[in-house]
């Protein structure tokens, strides 16, 4: 048996999880009250994806109501609730789906604590509107006895060395020689220390966990929520699990979890690389490895000559 599989077993060895295929309402109704500290999960957009069949705004979101429902009776009274979305597009308009979750989520009195801005630098380009870069979290409890880790998440303070200038602590260091406590702004890919944000990208071609699911989440912008949210032993759910990124967090980091999937598919790639995780085989995108940066001397980071010319730029072009 490899180092890497040694380890996994004696890690995890008591941890518990289940990748269910079904719809996520009929699964969660057969669930026990108060059983999650997490529930995490980016669910569909209603944009039309293979796995989706696309509605009107308004029967998409009294169908998701019944499973909100359902996942705030399941949630535990000091457990979180994660909702990760981006935006529905009507004939080229724009409907922010947090805007429109946020009254169903205050219908079961939950707590909103942060409106986290997910920021990736790769997507679709846009011909009409600029570009969208960007997805929001929002971040719920269900009381105000809440499970918050921020330890478990400091990043570095960009000035250690700080002193307070007045008062009774005057001389004395002002930071937390932990870290500091980092944004809701999650540019994840890298603790980036410079910008003070957390540097997390989507999941791309060419990006290492890169599945067959369409929208899938990174493994990395789960973990920052497990790590926060949760205690080891803790339970997590993923109502939309996809191909098991919440679970593989989950199990990552000592935590018990369930993700519930109505393709099958899905769910068989999910158990594969939930064995390629306790294999030591699975490829995923370390939590502080580097956004790549192409260097000046790469020939497509580089301006065409072309576009250099003066007749290009002389005439008002709107490149």
């Amino acid at each position: 048996m490899k180092a890497k599989e040694l380890l996994f077993d004696y890690i995890n060895a008591s941890i518990d999880y289940q990748i269910k295929n079904g719809e996520a309402l009929t699964t969660l109704k057969k669930m026990e009250d108060d059983k999650f500290d997490l529930i995490i999960t980016s669910p569909p957009y209603n944009i039309g994806k293979s796995y989706e069949t696309k509605t009107t705004i308004e029967t998409y979101l009294e169908t998701q109501e019944e499973i909100i429902e359902e996942l705030v009776r399941v949630l535990s009274d000091k457990g979180s609730l994660c909702w990760q979305v981006g935006n529905y597009v009507d004939k080229g308009e724009i409907f922010p789906l947090d805007i429109f979750y946020y009254p169903i989520f205050k219908k079961f009195d939950l707590k909103l604590r942060n409106r986290i801005i997910w920021h990736f630098g790769h997507g679709l380009h846009a011909s009409n509107r600029f570009s969208g870069r960007y997805e929001t979290i929002l971040w719920f409890t269900k009381t105000d006895d809440y499970i918050f880790n921020l330890d478990d998440v400091r990043v570095p303070a960009k000035y250690p060395g700080k002193k307070h200038f007045k008062g009774d602590k005057r001389g004395e260091f002002s930071g937390n020689p932990k870290g500091k406590n980092p944004s809701d702004i999650w540019e994840i890919v890298v603790r980036d220390w410079e910008k003070e944000l957390w540097n997390i990208p989507n999941v791309k071609s060419n990006h290492p966990e890169k599945t067959e699911h369409p929208c899938q989440f990174p493994v990395e912008l789960v973990e920052r929520c497990i790590l926060a949210l949760t205690e080891e032993n803790s339970w997590v759910l993923d109502p939309f699990a996809g191909v098991g990124s919440t679970v593989i967090a989950a199990i990552k980091n000592n935590r018990n979890a369930i993700g519930i999937e109505k393709e099958k598919a899905y769910c068989e790639t999910a158990n594969d690389r939930i064995k390629d995780l306790k294999e030591g085989r699975l490829k995923t995108r370390p939590i502080n490895k580097p956004i790549h940066t192409p260097s000046k001397t790469d020939k497509i980071a580089q301006i065409p000559q072309e576009w250099l010319e003066p007749e290009i730029f002389g005439k008002g072009n709107d490149r």
